[in-house]
């Protein structure tokens, strides 16, 4: 009778978490798309993380959608703040964020790639370690409206969540806490994300 009077207590405490964990998710995703230095990738895989330990069966979908809807999103409203920028004699602060995130050297081959294979190269800027932003850019400086824009970035945005959720997967799968496989998947992001700038800067001495 006790185990019996427990469970109740236990399924409403897990529904609320994830009640609370889906817009939180939502949230945190498209505040990281506006300002670019929140680690959004590592916050879905984390999540997805704690999804593949929860026995419902869709809340890896729930963890995808939110993710995904709120990169696309967010970068549409970034895009939208960055063409009135553009526009204004002034510009504006989002655009300096943008401008201030996009390195020269980083922009000039964006504009190059983006000449030459268009949207395929915003698709693929989201996979790229800092690829999002000087394409973003890029698509500013060339003018693109948003519809274009859209176009590119919605399959940049689904690809970019299912490849974060992947990690969070495999973070998951390895160990048998949760915590421990969110502290994998943090890690793996991180590497991630640094490896090509470390390279970049292991190789310069060398070519001096």
């Amino acid at each position: 009778m006790s185990w019996l009077a427990v469970v109740p207590t236990v399924e409403p405490t897990a529904s609320a978490q994830q009640a609370l964990g889906y817009p939180s998710l939502f949230l945190l995703v498209l505040i990281g798309a506006l300002v670019p230095v929140v680690p959004t990738g590592a916050l879905v895989s984390s999540a997805a993380v704690v999804a593949f330990h929860q026995t419902a069966p869709l809340t890896l979908v729930l963890v995808f959608v939110a993710a995904s809807a709120a990169a696309f999103l967010g970068d549409m409203a970034l895009y939208w703040l960055g063409r009135r920028g553009m526009k204004s004699k002034n510009g504006s602060r989002w655009l300096e964020a943008i401008r201030s995130r996009a390195p020269e050297e980083r922009l000039t081959q964006a504009q190059e790639k983006l000449a030459d294979h268009g949207v395929a190269v915003l698709v693929l800027s989201r996979l790229v370690p800092a690829g999002r932003i000087p394409v973003m850019l890029a698509c500013l400086m060339a003018e693109w409206p948003m519809r274009r824009f859209a176009r590119g970035n919605l399959p940049a945005c689904l690809a970019w969540a299912v490849t974060y959720q992947v990690i969070g997967i495999l973070g998951g799968s390895l160990f048998p806490e949760p915590w421990e496989g969110v502290v994998a998947a943090v890690a793996l992001t991180v590497v991630i994300s640094t490896a090509p700038s470390v390279w970049k800067r292991i190789r310069r001495p060398a070519k001096a």
